[in-house]
């Protein structure tokens, strides 16, 4: 054998050490917990006609959607064992919120406290909750932060947005996706803009994290669900997935990053907010584009629950006459050329999840 090929292998070989020691970050889940977890292809989609009246999310009955969401999809004998399905005390939570709707449609705050108080029934204080977003001041216009209740935290990898996205204050350096996809201006050679690398709060300082992201519409993701809250919520140098409308690799970026071991790793549940929804014009929440599904959606398996989702979008789309949104086109309220839908596709190749409807199961819940 040569020199050089020897030497190839012996690096190769320390590569995959590496990752595979990097994977094992702070308080990793048992794989069963990890993506796609413990519910491969099962959703719980719980409605309820009275969980907002007049645009206000009501406390009471969005608590009850928690609760029986919860306990139908671990069929568990309670509230309190539903939780200790995921969690015990000792774990370090964080919770993904997704604020970039804005005020409008944004995670609300019934549901992110029914979920603590959840997570306080399985044992977990609040003091080892913390709840966070990549920009700080976008939670802070949603006013996410005035919503916590005493103890638990809040935090957030960078400050505000910014077209420069390699700040690195906020992100771990051991753990990073790289992907042949640059800005302009930016070098060919440095690997540094070829890379988004995560969020310390997902790799230092929590062991598992549960996703609030909300149903709504995205124009070059086609939806922002489940995987887009993850992927483009989690790490930096994500504006190079989108540069202009046809300039457009979301349908690859976001598995990417998902399928990153630390991922797969930590989130180990997924609520999704659709008590309120976008069906076009997003991320942000345009007001003539939402419409009130009154539903929560509960899984652990991230594919599967943004396959539903999709289909939600795209029945809602068809009664107004429009087309899917896999075949919507530019107009005046979303520039790009095609919404790249096939990210769940992909990530359902990637084996983060179930695609195939014959494999998704989906129990409708109406709690009238």
């Amino acid at each position: 054998m040569s020199t050089n090929r020897r030497q190839f292998i012996q690096k190769s070989f320390m590569a995959a050490a590496a990752t595979a020691t990097l994977s094992q970050s702070k308080g990793a889940v048992s794989k069963n917990l990890g993506i796609p977890g413990p519910y491969p292809g099962r959703v719980i989609a719980v409605e309820h006609p009275g969980s907002i009246v007049a645009d206000v999310y009501q406390n009471e009955t969005v608590q009850q959607m928690v609760q029986r969401g919860m306990t139908e999809l671990t069929e568990a004998p309670s509230w309190q064992d539903a939780w200790r399905t995921f969690f015990e005390k000792g774990d370090v939570v964080g919770i993904k919120v997704s604020p970039v709707g804005g005020p409008k449609l944004s995670s609300d705050a019934s549901v992110l406290r029914s979920i603590i108080d959840g997570l306080n029934a399985a044992g977990v204080s609040n003091s080892n909750i913390i709840v966070f977003n990549r920009y700080r001041q976008e939670a802070l216009e949603a006013h996410i932060d005035k919503w916590l209740p005493e103890g638990v935290h809040f935090d957030a990898a960078s400050p505000a947005y910014s077209e420069y996205q390699l700040d690195m204050g906020g992100y771990d350096e051991r753990h990073y996706m790289e992907m042949a996809l640059i800005k302009p201006k930016d070098s060919v050679t440095d690997m540094h803009v070829r890379r988004s690398y995560v969020a310390k709060i997902v790799t230092q300082q929590v062991n598992k994290i549960i996703n609030l992201p909300v149903l709504k519409h995205h124009q070059s993701a086609g939806v922002t669900i489940t995987l887009k809250n993850m992927s483009h919520g989690c790490v930096n140098n994500v504006n190079r997935s989108h540069l202009t409308p046809t300039n457009n690799a979301c349908g690859m970026f976001i598995p990417s990053v998902v399928s990153l071991p630390v991922f797969r790793e930590k989130f180990v549940l997924h609520i999704v907010d659709a008590v309120k929804a976008s069906y076009w014009g997003g991320p942000p929440g345009k007001a003539r584009y939402i419409w009130e599904p009154k539903t929560l959606f509960f899984g652990t398996d991230p594919v599967a629950l943004d396959k539903t989702g999709l289909k939600t979008i795209d029945a809602k789309r068809a009664q107004l006459g429009l087309p899917s949104i896999a075949l919507a086109k530019p107009d005046q309220d979303s520039h790009y050329l095609n919404g790249q839908v096939e990210h769940i596709e992909i990530a359902g190749m990637l084996q983060l999840g179930m695609f195939d409807d014959d494999k998704i199961k989906v129990k409708r819940i109406n709690m009238a």
